[in-house]
Parts: structure tokens; sequence; C-alpha cells
């Protein structure tokens, strides 16, 4: 929320004006695009100082506006601890199933394996993870919305 124009002079001296600011910062960062190298684009260009940088404050940021989540490209020794754990709990899903020689999974099973509710945006979520875990060559598609194991990703010890 932008305060009104007469407001701004009010928040000048007091500490609502550094909260706003913190926290326009904060909405910033959230909705930056995401630099594969996993640099903060805004420090990359050299613009947008951080709201701790003109405070002279370090704030506690919530874990999940820290970092983004990334899949790294699939490569052979690539252990699936550098996946964040929805990520590895998909791998692993998928896992068991190869191992007991089961086949695919869809996005439906794989929500009620996990014990989630059947909810389309929960299905979705999942559908979402499972794509870019595709994309990324950690999983394969071979009929659309069955996914299992992609070539040569193996067990959670390593890539092969």
């Amino acid at each position: 929320m932008i305060p009104p124009p007469g407001a701004l002079l009010e928040w000048k001296d007091s500490r609502h004006f550094e909260e706003w600011a913190v926290a326009c910062s904060r909405v910033g960062e959230v909705l930056a695009p995401v630099d594969e190298s996993g640099q903060d684009p805004a420090r990359a260009e050299g613009t947008a100082p951080a709201a701790e940088e003109q405070t002279g404050k370090t704030p506690q940021v919530p874990e999940a506006a820290k970092t983004k989540s990334q899949v790294p490209m699939w490569r052979e020794g690539l252990a699936w601890s550098v996946l964040s754990v929805d990520y590895q709990r998909i791998l692993r899903a998928l896992a068991d199933r190869a191992r007991l020689h089961q086949g695919p999974l869809t996005c439906q099973e794989m929500a009620a394996t996990f014990g989630m509710d059947v909810l389309p945006a929960r299905v979705e979520a999942l559908r979402s993870k499972a794509k870019r875990l595709v994309a990324r060559g950690w999983l394969a598609e071979q009929q659309p919305g069955r996914f299992t194991l992609a070539a040569g990703v193996a067990g959670p010890g390593g890539g092969s």
C-alpha cells in the first residue's frame, strides 16, 4: 500500500517509514526474476540497495522470502540433497515406485501418497514441481501427466 502524499512527510522521521521501506524492498525481492546463477539480480546490476543498507539494520527475513527454490539441471553424480525437501519427496516416491516395478505416478496419486488433500490447488502445485523436474532432466513424462524417474537418475545418494 502506498501512503497518501501528505502522510509521507509525516513518516520521514518515524519508524513507520523505515518499516514501509523494508516492506517495499522485500516485496521487490520476492517478485524479482530469478537469476539462474543464484545471485540477487538487483545486486548484480548494482541497483536498488537493500532496505538494511538504507536503514543500517539487518531485519529477520522469513526463510521463504530469503531464497527461491531452484532446480539445477541433472547431471551424473549430482546428489538429491541439492533439491528442496518438496522435490526430494517427489523423487523418493517415484524411486520407490520404480524399485517396486509399479510404473508411472500421476500428480493426484502423489498428493494421496503424501497424505495431502487431493484438491485442484494441491495437485497443480505438485504438477508444477514435477514439470520443473522434467524440464531439468530429473524426471521423465512419457505419457501426459504420468511421471517416472529419468534414465540415469537413481537413489537419493547420487545421480547414478
